[in-house]
């Protein structure tokens, strides 16, 4: 078979999932097990994805299957043991991307914080030199005699032109 995804046949896939061999065939049957296909010398192959998008858990006790022979192999086998490393190795670069996005995100809240922090120092910073700009305009108009007192404009007005240039 060229795939490379775990395929495992109905003996194997009740083992793994802790549920019957019926309970898998009837699934199958139902089309709930998409991906599924008849190998002629294992019978019927389901990927390991179908099983989990059905609902199942893998590497659940298997209850023990009445046709099976005591003692025979894939009694109580888990996922691990049929399929191999693999999966141990998928679940393990699951959690390490996990665990590198939950880093990345909290990387990023901290510095939409400090950003959303800083945002609201500068506010207050530019208010407040608003504010004592006006103080040192009101300041200079009352030091100058009024006959050559210029209009100084007020924050947000445009600057006309100077008395002083004729």
């Amino acid at each position: 078979m060229s795939t490379t995804r775990p395929m495992l046949n109905q003996r194997e896939a009740a083992a793994a999932c802790g549920v019957s061999r019926s309970t898998i065939r009837r699934r199958r049957e139902a089309g709930l097990l998409p991906g599924s296909v008849e190998d002629p010398e294992r019978g019927w192959l389901i990927p390991v994805e179908a099983l989990l998008a059905a609902g199942f858990t893998l590497n659940a006790p298997a209850p023990p299957d009445p046709s099976s022979p005591p003692g025979s192999a894939s009694a109580g086998a888990s996922l691990g043991d049929l399929v191999g490393g693999p999966v141990a190795e998928l679940r393990a670069e699951l959690e390490r991307v996990r665990h590198q996005h939950a880093l990345e995100l909290a990387e990023a809240r901290h510095g939409q914080a400090l950003a959303e922090s800083e945002a609201v120092h500068l506010r207050a910073q530019l208010a407040a030199r608003g504010e004592h700009i006006g103080d040192l305009q009101r300041a200079l108009q009352a030091l100058m005699p009024a006959l050559v007192r210029p209009a100084i404009p007020q924050p947000g007005e445009g600057l006309g032109r100077s008395p002083y240039s004729g």
